[in-house]
């Protein structure tokens, strides 16, 4: 009931987020369907059929990550003076957050099994039923509980991580928030997964035999491996984008900084750890991108509907992460932003400090999105 409460009364721009998570969870839940007709349709083929859910993974991965984010920036799940006493301390807000997020998750994936039924013929009297009988075994009996659980994945992984992410810390709660953030220090273990992806990725790319991981949509592919390896290298740079945007705000302030330049520099430093992680998970979905791009850009339609399905997940759910978190950044920082035009900063001098901020970003972000990317595409060409 208090969940309940807590999300009527959000923000517009709250309830848009986790409308979006009900949209991320029905894409995936259509996606892990899909797999489940495929496998319906082809009895003796289990090992693509596997693979094919394999893939799944991946826009599963992002939108629990995108279903974490949108809980941790939740405003009414906040701590705040007066609720402890009532019984609602940063536990319960804490277990009020993961509620949340169960339901806006399973609603996804009930819309999900909905449209799925719908296209399959099951669901009649509506425009376009049965368009896509076909291609999801319409003549093949839908296994409920397999579809059950394969739905259940969302809503339960999702909840579980949005509760470990928002338990209460005993460092949280003592500390300061004025206080000076520490270096981050992921990226000795950043850089070392990435080279263990960028080496798995190159081995696997380099085979000649062994089992293939089709695309969505196609029949043929490269190997396993070259998953298993984007993941690591996803991973470390999840690990090294706090440090790496630490180490922007340090390249600001070299070489005898201006004030604009010092103040830009401090607010990256300060905001390392909020914003490197999903510049990090940003940088590796782009470079997936442009591999992918360099290895199937000359192949005559290269991708099904269901790949771009799944792609249009990953890089809304982790862009919309990205831009959640400057946007969070941004309200912490108000109260410095205000005390600084009170004491006669100039708007302008506070705009230029924020152009600096994303150039810096993206003279170093972008190069290393290019150099994984083309690491990574280069075994997979031949």
């Amino acid at each position: 009931m208090l969940a309940l409460r807590l999300a009527r009364g959000a923000h517009p721009l709250v309830q848009l987020r986790r409308l979006m998570v009900a949209a991320a969870s029905a894409g995936v839940g259509f996606l892990l369907l899909c797999a489940l007709s495929y496998a319906l349709s082809h009895p003796a083929d289990s090992g693509a059929a596997t693979l094919r859910l394999l893939w799944c993974l991946v826009p599963l991965a992002a939108t629990v990550y995108f279903a974490v984010s949108v809980a941790r920036s939740d405003p009414g799940t906040r701590p705040r003076a007066g609720l402890s006493a009532a019984g609602l301390g940063p536990a319960r807000l804490g277990v009020t957050a993961a509620v949340t997020t169960a339901v806006a998750a399973t609603l996804g994936s009930a819309v999900a099994l909905l449209f799925f039924l719908h296209l399959r013929g099951d669901i009649t009297g509506l425009p376009f039923d049965g368009a896509a009988a076909d291609l999801l075994a319409a003549e093949e009996s839908l296994p409920l509980g397999a579809a059950l659980i394969l739905l259940a994945l969302v809503p339960l992984t999702a909840t579980a991580a949005a509760a470990v992410a928002l338990r209460p810390r005993p460092e949280e709660a003592e500390g300061d928030d004025e206080a000076p953030a520490p270096t981050p220090a992921g990226l000795p273990w950043g850089v070392a997964l990435v080279a263990a992806g960028l080496a798995v990725e190159t081995y696997a790319g380099g085979r000649d035999s062994g089992g293939t991981l089709p695309l969505p949509g196609q029949g043929a592919g490269h190997p396993a491996g070259v998953l298993v390896g984007w993941t690591l290298t996803a991973a470390g740079l999840w690990l090294a984008g706090p440090a790496l945007t630490h180490l922007c705000g340090r390249l600001l302030q070299a070489f005898r900084p201006g004030a604009t330049r010092l103040l830009a520099g401090r607010i990256l430093m300060q905001e390392a750890r909020r914003v490197g992680r999903p510049l990090g998970v940003v940088c590796a979905v782009g470079s997936g991108a442009v591999a992918a791009l360099a290895v199937y850009g000359g192949v005559p339609r290269p991708w099904g509907p269901l790949t771009v399905l799944g792609a249009v997940l990953v890089v809304t759910c982790t862009t919309t992460v990205l831009v959640t978190a400057v946007v969070e950044a941004r309200r912490a920082r108000a109260g410095i932003t205000d005390a600084l035009l009170r004491i006669g900063t100039q708007a302008t001098a506070l705009r230029r400090a924020a152009v600096l901020r994303a150039v810096a970003l993206l003279v170093v972000f972008a190069p290393l999105t290019w150099a994984v990317a083309t690491l990574a595409a280069a075994p997979l060409k031949g």
